[in-house]
């Protein structure tokens, strides 16, 4: 009899340990991204003149988001900056289900030189980033 209730205070103690030790980093995202594209423009849903190197002259650049396997309805946080410094930010909404495509959009003209893009989950924990130079 104590040796049955002994293995099964372990097996609770381990269960627990295991469920508890789980660090919140090592949580499972609320969605995947599946393709950023910088584009001079949005049609059918789609980026079209994608690119990473635009011309000075260019009047807006968009940033076409593809997301898969959204768990539940969330915000997806767009960051734009500009030459290290943060000067644009967009909360766009994902609904839950296996893809949604979404978009933020920057006018850029007058700002030569190099972007960089944050996507961010409802958290504020870094999902993606990628850049773009205006020449």
């Amino acid at each position: 009899m104590k040796k049955c209730i002994c293995i099964g205070t372990v097996a609770i103690l381990v269960f627990f340990l295991s469920v508890l030790s789980v660090p919140a980093q090592g949580r499972e995202p609320d969605f995947a991204i599946h393709r950023v594209v910088f584009a001079k423009g949005i049609e059918n849903r789609e980026p079209v003149g994608a690119a990473v190197v635009f011309a000075a002259g260019t009047p807006k650049v968009y940033c076409f988001i593809e997301a898969l396997d959204i768990v539940k309805d969330t915000t997806l946080t767009v960051i734009w900056i500009h030459e290290g410094e943060e000067v644009h930010l967009t909360e766009l909404p994902l609904s839950a289900g296996p893809r949604w495509r979404t978009r933020a959009e920057k006018t850029i003209r007058g700002f030569n030189g190099s972007w960089q893009v944050e996507i961010r989950d409802g958290t504020g924990s870094l999902v993606s980033a990628a850049g773009f130079r205006v020449e």
